[in-house]
């Protein structure tokens, strides 16, 4: 360098100023290049996003691992934490393995008290992944509202007052009352008729962008959140894809003997089948000459004269039925005749009837007249009648005439001795 001009010397410096330029810049481009790395991976995992964690229960962890997504209404909302073996059964857990789960950002809010982790297959090769269903009933399991526990004589005082939701359910004993998220404007008075002192209260007024509460299922409230009291979802979980195999397969195994027995029916079937054809092959021969038979007898159905009329009633048959109606014909005309003279005599008859009967009525209204006039023919008649009756009993003692009125005594006979 000291052998350099200054003209020389000078231009060295300027580059090397410019390399200095240059290199500091791609420097900053670098670092805001791995900045805006950093921030896009922090906001596709959610680093910046509400964390709601969750944990379940499964029979075994074949097919899953940490970081596996976790998926609700078909989206990837989350990740899985931690898989962690339980301790064996009667040293402090029923469970074989627990599973730590996290939803990220505002997908929380679909998972309600009454979801449930489903464990389903996602491969042909025992690959698992976790569901999540969406709820639909209960209470949403996180909230981003302000809890806290108040005096009831003070709430009314507040100004956000109409803002308050309840926290927890109240019992009057074991029968529900009022359920969480209520307002509290319009229940004080059955706040008040319960006897509750303290409750605990939502302040939907000032969200936060933090969760505050969990759903506590034993005490039926929300209760503050921390990192130690993550939520419960119940697992569901259907029977692994190769224990659904393996099953197959037992059963193919158990059913194949069966299937053979079945084919070997299937043969014996068949033969018998080729001997019945055989023999309906004889049948259909013998059947020929009485399937010729009813062609003709078909054939002779088609005579406009009616054929099968002349079988069953010959030409002389025929005529003397012929004959046999016309006099039935003639028989009957002549019955119509008689019935109609009848019919002519039975009315003159009955016209001579209805003449007599008013001689009849006459000559008794002439009786009664004669009778209303001569008051003593009733006594006339009474004489007479009572002289008649003497006469005839003179003539019942009299010698000549007694044999005439004797009794002729019936013979009656003997009694059977038994």
């Amino acid at each position: 360098m000291q052998d350099l001009t200054p003209q020389i010397r000078t231009r060295l410096n300027r580059v090397e100023r410019s390399v200095g330029w240059f290199v500091l810049l791609a420097v900053l481009l670098l670092a805001a290049g791995f900045c805006y790395y950093l921030y896009s991976q922090a906001q596709r995992r959610g680093w910046f996003e509400i964390k709601a964690p969750y944990y379940t229960y499964s029979d075994s962890g074949d097919g899953l691992a940490v970081g596996d997504t976790v998926k609700l209404m078909g989206f990837d909302v989350g990740r899985i934490t931690r898989i962690l073996a339980m301790p064996p059964r009667g040293l402090g857990s029923d469970h074989n393995v627990e599973i730590d789960f996290e939803v990220v950002g505002n997908n929380y809010a679909y998972i309600w008290t009454n979801s449930k982790a489903r464990l389903i297959d996602s491969g042909f090769l025992g690959k698992r992944a976790m569901d999540i269903s969406k709820g639909t009933q209960g209470y949403t399991v996180y909230m981003t509202y302000p809890l806290m526990e108040r005096p009831l004589d003070t709430i009314s005082n507040l100004i956000q007052f109409d803002k308050l939701r309840l926290g927890e359910e109240l019992y009057d004993g074991t029968n529900l009352v009022l359920r969480a998220w209520l307002p509290l404007g319009t229940n004080v008075a059955k706040l008040s008729g319960l006897g509750v002192s303290k409750l605990w209260t939502i302040d939907t007024s000032r969200p936060s962008k933090k969760i505050t509460g969990v759903w506590d299922d034993m005490q039926h409230r929300y209760t503050p959140f921390e990192e130690t009291n993550p939520y419960m979802l119940t697992p569901e979980q259907p029977p692994a894809l190769m224990d659904r195999v393996q099953g197959l397969v037992t059963q193919v195994e158990q059913a194949l003997p069966n299937f053979l027995k079945l084919t070997n029916q299937i043969a014996a079937t068949l033969s018998n089948s080729e001997q019945l054809t055989s023999n309906l092959n004889v049948v259909a021969a013998n059947t020929r000459p009485i399937v010729a038979n009813l062609a003709v007898i078909t054939a002779q159905l088609k005579n406009p004269h009616g054929s099968l009329g002349e079988w069953l009633i010959p030409t002389n048959l025929n005529q003397q039925l012929g004959l046999a109606l016309l006099n039935a014909n003639g028989t009957l005309t002549n019955l119509n005749d008689t019935v109609t003279n009848a019919n002519t005599n039975l009315v003159v008859v009955f016209e001579d009837i209805g003449r007599a009967l008013e001689n009849l009525a006459d000559i008794t209204s002439n009786l009664n007249h004669q009778v209303q006039v001569n008051s003593n023919m009733l006594s006339q008649i009474s004489d007479i009648v009572v002289h008649s009756d003497q006469f005839v009993q003179g003539l019942k003692h009299h010698w000549l005439l007694r044999s005439a009125f004797k009794e002729h005594k019936t013979k009656i006979p003997p009694k059977r001795q038994p």
